[in-house]
């Protein structure tokens, strides 16, 4: 069989990185119909609305080499499992496949998948649905420090070659706006145009929300996020704890028809935004007043906080 078939569009293809893998003629495609790995005359593959869960591991050779595996299991019991094995940028490919197989509404081009793959996400969880769990358990304990820092925050360190605010000084409105135009629009058509249902429909307002010039393009200016039932489970009874720390916890949760899209977002869209704004994104291993100083690129700068 072909690979792709040539109905089908291809969005990213790759060897892997060891030795008798490459030997063995072991091969990845992804296109706009499914997952498939091929080994010689053999191939094994999902459709991309069959994935279910995936899970990417990081051996020590693996670290060195700067690779991962993904283990990309069938929705339905007893389907197909497909591993690819020692594949660069495996964070982003598990993004992408979240995506794709969990948000009917997404659509991808070749040229969405190398902006995507372009950036190196500062987390590389194993896996999300690990992470996650490890995350609320971190913070559990984080929480009990943090108790007492509201107005103990340390000062706001800002880059030499930040694009809006170098060293502290915010630039003059016209550079601000040559730097929005030649490098973060074309930049966001691409990247957010596969939630956003084509780049066409991404737009200044996409980020800056309704009425952006009469609020003086102020941020954060879309929609809040969504919050999943975890704002039940009693995070407020620590009384003294920051809000914005709080805003973090509830940032990194969606509801669960929106987790495709809260990978993605997290692992190729912040991670890009804060690459060209010269700032580190988010860590969520990290205590608020941490990703502060950092002057980190969250979720809360863009979405409002309901």
């Amino acid at each position: 069989m072909d690979l792709p078939l040539p109905w089908e569009r291809l969005l990213w293809t790759a060897a892997p990185v060891r030795l008798f893998a490459r030997l063995a003629g072991e091969r990845y495609v992804l296109t706009d119909f499914r997952l498939a790995r091929s080994r010689g005359a053999t191939i094994a593959e999902l459709v991309l609305h069959d994935i279910g869960d995936i899970h990417r591991t990081e051996s020590t050779l693996d670290r060195l080499l700067g690779t991962s595996t993904l283990v990309v299991h069938a929705r339905r019991p007893g389907g197909t499992t497909i591993v690819l094995s020692g594949i660069r940028k495996g964070t982003q490919v598990a993004a992408l496949l979240e995506l794709l197989s969990g948000d009917p509404g997404a659509r991808m081009d070749s040229e969405g998948v190398r902006a995507a793959l372009a950036w190196t996400p500062y987390i590389q969880p194993d896996a999300y649905r690990e992470a996650l769990a490890a995350f609320l358990a971190l913070v559990t304990t984080m929480c009990v420090v943090i108790v007492g820092l509201n107005g103990k925050a340390t000062p706001v360190i800002y880059a030499a070659d930040d694009p809006i605010v170098p060293n502290g000084a915010k630039r003059d409105r016209r550079e601000i706006v040559r730097f929005m135009e030649q490098d973060v629009m074309p930049w966001a058509r691409v990247a957010l145009g596969p939630i956003k249902g084509g780049a066409d429909r991404v737009t200044c307002e996409t980020c800056h929300g309704q009425n952006a010039a009469a609020r003086d393009w102020q941020m954060p200016g879309v929609a809040a996020l969504p919050q999943s039932d975890v704002t039940q489970y009693g995070w407020e009874i620590y009384g003294g704890m920051d809000t914005q720390m709080r805003n973090a916890i509830y940032g990194y949760l969606a509801e669960s028809d929106k987790q495709a899209r809260a990978a993605y977002m997290r692992e190729v869209v912040m991670p890009g935004m804060a690459g060209l704004l010269r700032r580190p994104p988010y860590d969520f291993t990290q205590a608020y007043d941490y990703n502060r100083s950092h002057h980190a690129l969250g979720c809360y700068h863009c979405h409002r906080v309901k």
